[in-house]
């Protein structure tokens, strides 16, 4: 009888694709969650010293959000069902040794698949008395908690980007719409100087004629004078 392939396996999931990091490693930290509770995975997680941690975190909590708002199903009941890394495409480089030689280096990457499922009633059940017992909430409350609270800061810190790069562009619009307006002001300015500058030249030219006549007419007398 074959088995269930992986793509086959009921639960929410999520996929991190080409993560640089080798398959070998990744299991290393994958058989570490495989099977836990929500809460004690993101606990497992953050603590580890390995690297691949934070995106295996990561993959953890997008699966959890995937099976929040697509399933309807809470993080405080969900679990690790299942878990694994394919070995994804290998980038090939080369380092040159003595004597003219090479040798390749293989940059491994793998592609991370996390699944979470539901606890049965009884499981749950189960984990119900044993935190009353201990008088506390248990880990899969409190990552869940925390993972909402992430989730809000994020949204509050996009909101308020957006808000100000709406309050940005409209500054610019009143910006470019005040420089408009300056341009017209000088326009008109100029304008008026240019309207000014022939009236005063028509001036000129009318005393001009005025200083002409006088002296013709002075002439004249003097002429009759002299008669």
């Amino acid at each position: 009888m074959t088995g269930l392939k992986t793509n086959e396996r009921p639960g929410t999931r999520a996929v991190v694709k080409y993560v640089r990091v080798s398959p070998s490693k990744v299991r290393a930290v994958l058989d570490l969650v495989r099977g836990e509770s929500y809460g004690r995975a993101s606990e497992i997680l953050t603590f580890s010293e390995r690297a691949v941690s934070d995106v295996i975190g990561k993959c953890l909590d997008s699966a959890v959000a995937n099976a929040e708002n697509n399933d309807g199903i809470p993080a405080e009941e969900l679990y690790v069902s299942a878990c694994y890394a394919d070995e994804g495409p290998t980038l090939k480089r080369w380092r040159p040794r003595a004597r003219g030689r090479a040798t390749r280096i293989n940059k491994r990457t793998s592609h991370i698949t996390v699944i979470v499922s539901r606890y049965d009633e009884a499981t749950l059940e189960e984990l119900r008395e044993r935190q009353a017992a201990k008088g506390r909430a248990g880990s899969s409350v409190h990552a869940a908690e925390a993972r909402r609270q992430r989730v809000e800061r994020s949204r509050a810190v996009a909101e308020a980007e957006a808000a100000e790069e709406a309050d940005h562009d409209h500054e610019g619009h009143d910006h470019d719409h005040g420089d408009q307006v300056v341009a017209a002001v000088e326009a008109a300015i100029e304008a008026d100087v240019v309207d000014v500058d022939v009236d005063v030249d028509v001036d000129v030219d009318v005393d001009v004629d005025v200083d002409a006549d006088e002296s013709d007419a002075n002439e004249q007398q003097d002429e009759e004078e002299s008669n």
